[in-house]
């Protein structure tokens, strides 16, 4: 398998890189000591398993995992034991190591990787893509106004209505975030905040906890961040 180490700590990745090379099992391609530079590297190149900390500056491991789109097998290695319960609700999680490690922890920890990375007999075949939907259609005084995806800048929540905003005109519909939110290809919007779903073509800027669509500025909350800057295209 191969394998990148990410964690801040330069002692703990020596000793991780030292356990790798005694195991035949793992290959180690890279490590890093930055998550964002560990999150680059991923979305551009194939791995099947990440030696990973939970406690990094400013970006935990947690928020590294909901950020990649597809992650591999991952392992925890950390000095923390509070989090191993949620650890295990990820599918992509197959073991919690504490340190410090031990090499027959470590060997046992990468054997369940490998049962794990093994294709299930009974595994489903992938759903096929949905298509994606060009128009809404919203009913504005007994009219059915078509209004194209392609046009919808933000979306914001306000009590029982919900306002549209486009490239041209703003329209105000009686309905919910959560029902229009079931009607928007998943590819182009993504709700940032529990009031604003947003167009993620149409940003413009993003400055730590908010995004820039034209001149409006969306606050973007913590457990929605790490989707959206899954969706970036970020230069290595």
């Amino acid at each position: 398998m191969n394998a990148i180490i990410i964690d801040d700590e330069e002692m703990a990745r020596t000793i991780l890189e030292q356990l790798v090379s005694q195991n035949p099992d793992v290959t180690l391609i890279a490590d890093f000591s930055n998550a964002i530079e560990a999150i680059k590297y991923l979305n551009q190149n194939p791995i099947d398993l990440i030696f990973l900390d939970i406690h990094m500056p400013g970006f935990t491991g947690f928020d590294l995992i909901q950020t990649i789109k597809n992650p591999p097998k991952v392992i925890f290695t950390t000095s923390d034991k509070n989090f191993a319960i949620e650890a295990f609700e990820y599918d992509c999680i197959v073991d919690y190591l504490l340190k410090p490690l031990s090499e027959e922890r470590f060997n046992k920890a990468v054997k369940k990787a490998l049962l794990f990375a093994q294709p299930s007999k009974n595994s489903l075949p992938e759903e096929k893509p949905k298509e994606t939907v060009q128009d809404l259609y919203v009913n504005i005084d007994r009219r059915l106004i078509k209004i194209a995806m392609d046009s919808i800048r933000i979306i914001e929540a306000k009590g029982d209505y919900i306002l549209i905003k486009t490239d041209s005109k703003n329209y105000t519909v009686h309905s919910t975030l959560k029902k229009i939110e079931d009607k928007l290809p998943n590819d182009i919007f993504l709700k940032v905040h529990r009031s604003f779903i947003i167009n993620t073509q149409k940003i413009v800027d993003i400055e730590d906890n908010s995004v820039l669509i034209d001149k409006d500025v969306i606050p973007v909350s913590r457990s929605n961040r790490a989707e959206l800057m899954n969706r970036l295209n970020l230069l290595k």
